[in-house]
């Protein structure tokens, strides 16, 4: 069987997920605005894509690599030239439904307007906004005379000016866009009840002539360009600096790292054009002709005008039932374990959890993984409470988080002032799982407790990302938890957990062998079943098992938000395997594994997707689910994303998204999973 019909192509599986995140922004059904949303997801990703994927396989390319994982059956220029080709397709779709959402929001009296179609007034409002607000974040830089192009920053929006005067020589000159100090849209003071919003980078061009008032000329013109850089750093080898200073240095090297794709305004002057390229010396196939606007990612922030009903209306947050306010968490996880799901549940329950300890005079230790925090951390400012209320506090920092590192870099040095002991990761290994321990002394004994979550301790994500957290004082689990923080600490120290299920040691191993006894269960007539619920399927190991149990009559659901490898529904391959994705208002982000074990259900939680990656050069965990109701409460999840009608598709054959087909009943399974927690009381 060839590659072609046994494996989807990793980048290409991930661009049928950005689609699917387009067909959000084009579905009616979505309020209005949130569409435009969607189209801020997908262009934030697209960004994402090209740094991180695109310039990999660039990297191919240029250095003659081949490499059959990251390829398939294509080589990497062919697999380059289908991206691209893919990319141009939805980028015209993109401009499609841009087009209609416009249209529509006129229509609701919301206008986005250009620096041509202001009135008077506006025109007048404009120019003050830019002389208070804009004008003190400007600094043009005059090309003619530089004998070399500018660095531009990676992800930044630059107006590349020309200014003519017929009896001289052009000007040419680069203002950057400052939309990390002011906001992208601005509304305008409205004559007819609209409401008008004009975009920044328009703001500028309106005022072209008074930052460039010293200037003789006759016409001022500005067009947008943008470069993204290659995201991956490299990490020296001298063991004379710290992983701090290291991650500094290369987080420096990024904003330098080669193009991977410059994006300028298709309608930019030739001479314009060919004075910048010529200026950058940068290959021709780099270079892609775009629209008059960049970071479209922008649009999630859109200002908050229109009605109530151009968007989600916001859930508000369930207390769990034996959780509520001014209860202690750890005399109610001392009596039994309890799941959270984000964002139905209340976060604060882990934010009152850490303040708890933070003063409980009995809590020696605390040991918590941090990977992504929000910008203003409560998880962050309890600990820092805890280590001034004298607890010995530990924090892995993983700071080597994608696009996280310099905020993961400033938090250490947070930490470490408020006197808590940060490790900064684990040599050779990313620490990806989220986990919180904390160690009490009860009657002369020390017990402990424990947290393990499929998401990132973060306040800010835990509204909008579906993610799944335990909170245990089970003595196995706990006591593999403290294990994991002394490994953390002295990585030479290496343990057999009880419990836990810890890559990259054990997590690949304990796969194949649930896999295994599934098959060994349906070769003997037993009941089979597998359901594994993810982000991302692409280890081939993994897949090629899955393929093996599908063979041998082992029925398998997969649950894939985004890239899945794996082809399913093929005769005498895969035909007993469906895969589903589900995009909804909600970034599904749990990951859940369901073993049938002939009755004897085994259910975990994880932190780890199951690519290369998590399962052999990450520290990931996987948690068993010991409580039976708590199980059942875990098996009603899957069953009802299972049967979602609304916003599943079928995922994983031919990069085609295919909605399921809508049964008697309609079931969307995030408003259905919030409307089961609201009837549950255990």
């Amino acid at each position: 069987m060839d590659l072609l019909r046994r494996y989807n192509n990793r980048e290409l599986s991930w661009l049928s997920f950005n689609g699917r995140v387009l067909q959000e922004a084009d579905d009616p059904s979505v309020p209005l605005l949130e569409r435009l949303r969607f189209l801020g997801i997908f262009s934030n990703n697209l960004d994402e894509f090209f740094s991180v994927r695109v310039a990999s396989v660039k990297r191919m390319v240029k250095h003659g690599v081949y490499t059959p994982e990251g390829t398939d059956f294509f080589s990497p220029e062919e697999l380059l030239e289908q991206i691209m080709d893919t990319v141009n397709e939805q980028q015209l779709y993109f401009k499609n439904i841009y087009e209609s959402l416009q249209k529509e929001m006129s229509q609701q009296g919301i206008k986005v307007v250009n620096e041509c179609q202001l009135s008077e007034v506006q025109g007048e409002f404009v120019k003050q906004y830019f002389y208070k607000t804009v004008l003190p974040s400007l600094v043009p830089i005059m090309l003619n005379q530089l004998s070399q192009f500018p660095e531009l920053s990676d992800g930044a929006i630059y107006l590349a000016v020309v200014l003519e005067n017929k009896k001289v020589e052009p000007y040419y000159a680069l203002v950057r866009i400052p939309s990390d100090a002011v906001p992208r849209f601005i509304e305008l003071p409205s004559e007819d009840g609209s409401c008008n919003i004009i975009i920044l980078d328009d703001v500028i061009r309106f005022c072209l002539e008074d930052l460039f008032h010293i200037f003789s000329y006759e016409k001022a013109t500005a067009y947008s360009i943008k470069v993204t850089r290659d995201a991956e750093i490299d990490l020296d080898d001298d063991i004379s600096t710290t992983l701090i200073q290291k991650m500094e240095e290369s987080l420096k090297k990024r904003k330098k790292a080669s193009p991977v794709r410059i994006i300028y305004d298709r309608e930019m002057s030739r001479d314009l054009f060919r004075f910048i390229i010529r200026m950058m010396k940068i290959d021709i196939e780099n270079i892609v002709p775009g629209g008059r606007y960049h970071n479209r990612g922008d649009f999630m922030s859109f200002p908050q005008v229109g009605n109530h009903s151009d968007y989600y209306q916001p859930i508000i947050p369930l207390e769990h039932p034996v959780l509520k306010k001014k209860r202690s968490v750890i005399k109610a996880i001392k009596k039994r374990d309890i799941i959270l799901h984000y964002p139905y549940q209340s976060f604060n329950h882990l934010i009152d959890f850490l303040r708890e300890v933070a003063i409980d005079p009995k809590v020696i230790h605390i040991g918590v993984t941090i990977y992504r925090v929000a910008k203003d951390s409560k998880v962050i400012n309890a600990l820092i409470n805890a280590a001034q209320n004298g607890k010995n506090v530990t924090v892995l920092m993983e700071l080597q988080a994608r696009f996280d590192e310099k905020a993961n870099i400033y938090w250490s040095n947070v930490l470490q002032e408020a006197g808590v002991h940060v490790i900064s990761g684990v040599s050779g290994l990313k620490v990806h799982s989220k986990l919180l321990w904390v160690q009490r002394k009860e009657n002369g004994e020390y017990v402990n407790y424990g947290y393990v979550g499929t998401g990132n301790h973060n306040e800010s994500t835990a509204r909008i990302y579906s993610d799944i957290g335990l909170f245990t004082s089970n003595s196995v689990i706990t006591s593999d938890l403290e294990n994991l923080f002394r490994f953390f600490k002295h990585n030479y120290m290496h343990y057999s957990y009880k419990a836990l299920v810890v890559s990259p040691f054990y997590l690949r191993d304990c796969l194949n062998e649930k896999i295994d006894r599934e098959i060994l269960n349906a070769k003997n007539g037993l009941n089979s079943r597998i359901i594994l619920k993810m982000n991302s399927l692409v280890d081939r190991r993994v897949v090629d098992k899955l393929y093996e149990a599908s063979c041998l009559g082992v029925k398998i659901d997969l649950i894939i938000r985004g890239i899945c490898v794996l082809v399913p529904g093929v005769k005498g391959m895969s035909e007993n395997i469906r895969t589903v994705s589900i995009v909804d208002k909600f970034l599904e982000h749990s990951r859940i594994w369901f073993f049938e074990n002939s009755g004897d259900h085994e259910m975990f939680i994880t932190s780890a997707d199951l690519m290369p990656r998590n399962l052999d050069r990450r520290v990931e965990v996987a948690c068993p689910i010991y409580d039976p109701v708590l199980k059942q409460e875990l098996m009603d999840y899957l069953h009802i994303q299972l049967n979602d009608n609304v916003k599943a598709r079928e995922n994983g054959r031919g990069y085609r998204n295919i909605y399921i087909n809508k049964g008697e009943e309609i079931v969307r399974s995030q408003d259905k999973l919030y409307e089961y927690l609201q009837t549950r009381n255990i």
